[in-house]
């Protein structure tokens, strides 16, 4: 049996996309402040989609079969339609290291799901890993010290949970998408088809609730247009071109490593030792899941 080698470049683009939407729980809850939570999710991908106008009329020779339109339909209605709905809202009721907990759940998610529909092969060292980082990142969300205010941690943990079920299946659809479209188109159709099922939701809080929207805030909303949703998802769709998703879900629970680090870099806050030990068992989970199957001496049927 031919083991496969570590790709680096995939494993690169994945974390550079985990540190992106890290940075987005502090972006979106700063922006979400001033503006309603639909509101900032509209901007956002209104920031976006004017990013690709430009390369509308070179997607319009791309060729579809049926199967290609049912999987960008999935894709976009999990992620970013149901997704952001979810996940705005439960940064309203929770706090985002709460919320970070909830987020290592998406590997496993998207393991067994990845199994089931894509006949991936669900092996014991990226279970082991898995389970290994999960345990971290439940560890580190339970530790960490966060001075934002949970209106209602049940409910809004709940609504990241069912963030996190949108997101395992968006990662397997765009595991079958990236083998026949690029990461720039995948991208793109998230941010248009983002645009529109949103505009309605933005105009009815515009007409419900009040709102003050401040330079700051739309600051933030370009920042997670163009840096986290071209960015962020640019990469981690040209990373799943590379790498089974099976495996890059794996790599969410570093999410909350990087946005404890996020919080010290640029609001201050200190990690203590407990934060530090949990943050290594998440990378020690991760390395775990993505070492090749090494072992020569695997038994053949006869």
């Amino acid at each position: 049996m031919n083991s496969k080698k570590i790709d680096l470049l995939g494993i690169v683009l994945l974390l550079t996309a985990m540190m992106t939407w890290a940075s987005s729980f502090i972006a979106l809850k700063s922006a979400i402040g001033p503006m309603g939570p639909m509101s900032v999710v509209f901007g956002r991908m209104i920031v976006a989609s004017l990013c690709f106008v430009y390369f509308i009329k070179g997607f319009t020779k791309l060729e579809f079969t049926k199967k290609d339109i049912k999987y960008i339909l999935l894709m976009t209605a999990f992620e970013p339609c149901l997704y952001f709905i979810f996940e705005a809202k439960a940064l309203q009721y929770t706090t985002a290291s709460q919320a970070g907990m909830i987020t290592s759940m998406m590997p496993l998610m998207t393991a067994i799901g990845a199994g089931i529909a894509l006949k991936e092969v669900i092996g014991k060292r990226l279970l082991t890993g898995s389970a290994i980082a999960v345990l971290g990142a439940i560890w580190l969300s339970l530790s960490a010290q966060s001075s934002e205010n949970a209106l209602n941690p049940l409910l809004g943990n709940t609504l990241e949970f069912l963030a996190m079920v949108c997101g395992a299946w968006y990662a397997i659809a765009i595991r079958y998408l990236s083998q026949r479209f690029s990461a720039l188109f995948l991208t793109a159709a998230q941010a248009f088809v983002g645009a529109i099922f949103f505009l309605p939701l933005a105009l009815w809080e515009y007409n419900t609730l009040e709102m003050h929207p401040t330079m700051e805030t739309v600051g933030w909303i370009f920042y997670l247009g163009i840096v986290v949703t071209i960015g962020g998802y640019g990469m981690f769709n040209l990373a799943l071109s590379r790498i089974e998703a099976s495996k890059a879900s794996v790599f969410v629970n570093l999410i909350p490593v990087f946005t404890v680090f996020l919080a010290y870099l640029f609001l201050g806050e200190t990690l203590n030792p407990t934060e530090m030990m949990a943050s290594g068992v998440i990378l020690f989970g991760v390395v775990v899941s993505q070492m090749p199957n090494l072992n020569p001496y695997q038994k053949k049927n006869v």
